[in-house]
């Protein structure tokens, strides 16, 4: 009996560990996949003849299609199974970098942006429900924080990966060779096999969840809250490069360095806060802390001129303290959903992300094109503020329903 029970044990853990690796794999795709086009923007800028709002009208399709299909995907995933999604949004994304590869002018550029959205839907309903399937209650918020490191560990490497891509296979063969990175991937969860998951696995009482109500006060705060966080960092992330370039006289190279510091940062302090969210039931509180200290780095980044040795380190701070609230974040969510609806209660509040992702590239985009750099980091910081004030909100609400 004993060795029955080990063998169990070690056939468990194995089932764990191939998940979660294949899982964190198809994450570190899905972030890597969102900074290929705006790592792009200076190639695209000179190739297309066009300005930069009119580039991040590609993004803001990206987030319109993604904030339209996340929730409808999450019911997909509980109905039909998280795999088999993931799969094809996986499939999906390889083909939009792909033809745009093949077909460079601004239509083709809005299409990818719309494909490359539809893709993206897929990755937080599936990933999470899989995660929530597949990983034991009692580890499965380190399992969110290497899953949310891969994807971070991806937006890290896409700046200094594309910019050597173009170096080596130009513009249109960085996009090519984008592409295949998501069919390699797919093939991966393909040839190696993990449980699926579905309510019907999940076991809910009408076997799809289809029932269950998921629209709760809980889930539409945390929408809000995932919006803000997207508005925070996404002017960084997409426009930080030709925002220090031009605003700071930062040549090409070191505005790379300095936003993949930003990003690496972000992914080490996702570990970090991994550990942090096992050890706390004040999320809220931690996210606040975390967010006012970046706000503060942020502002004054914006109403400064720092030279290269202070601009890198206080990114750095930046990124790593952004990247110690999303284990909590994810702890939040997990609590919110109601059981077998994983995949849409992540497909809702992921939405917050999208909405985001429709307003900041046109946003940001303004502001480059009004010659106003510093406000990238100005605006950042003032979304910055505002998250801090909701998270103290989402850190008081469990406790008035426990009350």
């Amino acid at each position: 009996m004993v060795d029955v029970a080990a063998g169990t044990t070690s056939a468990r853990a194995n089932t764990e560990l191939r998940s979660l690796t294949l899982i964190s794999v198809a994450h570190w795709v899905s972030h890597y996949y969102i900074l290929v086009l705006p790592m792009l923007y200076p190639f695209l800028k000179e190739r297309l003849g066009v300005d930069f709002i009119a580039l991040g009208l590609s993004m803001s399709v990206f987030g319109v299609v993604s904030g339209f299909t996340q929730a409808p995907v999450g019911y997909i995933v509980d109905h039909f199974g998280a795999r088999r999604v993931l799969i094809i949004g996986l499939v999906l994304g390889s083909i939009s970098f792909v033809l745009l590869g093949l077909n460079l002018n601004y239509t083709w550029l809005i299409g990818c942006g719309a494909l490359l959205g539809l893709a993206n839907s897929v990755y937080h309903p599936s990933d999470y429900a899989l995660l929530a399937a597949n990983i034991d209650g009692g580890r499965i918020g380190r399992a969110f924080s290497i899953h949310t490191f891969a994807g971070f560990f991806g937006g890290a490497v896409a700046p200094a990966t594309v910019a050597a891509l173009v170096a080596v296979v130009g513009g249109e063969g960085a996009l090519i060779a984008s592409g295949a990175v998501g069919l390699i991937a797919a093939l991966l969860l393909i040839a190696i096999p993990i449980p699926e998951a579905s309510a019907r696995s999940a076991g809910t009482a009408d076997g799809n969840g289809g029932r269950v109500n998921v629209w709760t006060p809980a889930i539409l705060i945390l929408t809000l809250f995932f919006m803000l966080l997207g508005l925070s960092n996404s002017g960084i992330s997409t426009f930080g490069v030709v925002a220090l370039m031009n605003g700071y006289g930062q040549l090409f190279s070191t505005a790379n360095v300095a936003l993949t510091g930003y990003l690496a940062a972000s992914a080490v302090g996702v570990l970090a806060g991994g550990f942090l969210a096992d050890r706390t039931q004040r999320h809220g509180q931690v996210a606040a802390v975390c967010f006012a200290v970046n706000a503060v780095i942020v502002v004054a980044l914006a109403l400064t001129t720092p030279g290269t040795f202070i601009l890198i380190p206080a990114l750095l701070v930046a990124g790593f303290l952004g990247g110690v609230i999303a284990p909590s974040r994810d702890m939040m969510v997990r609590k919110a959903a109601p059981p077998g609806a994983a995949g849409r209660a992540f497909g809702i509040v992921s939405t917050g992300f999208n909405m985001s992702g429709i307003i900041s590239p046109l946003l940001f985009g303004f502001i480059m094109d009004q010659n106003m750099p510093r406000w990238v980091f100005g605006l950042a910081g003032l979304f910055m503020m505002l998250t801090v004030l909701l998270t103290l909100l989402t850190d008081r609400k469990p406790d008035a329903e426990d009350a």
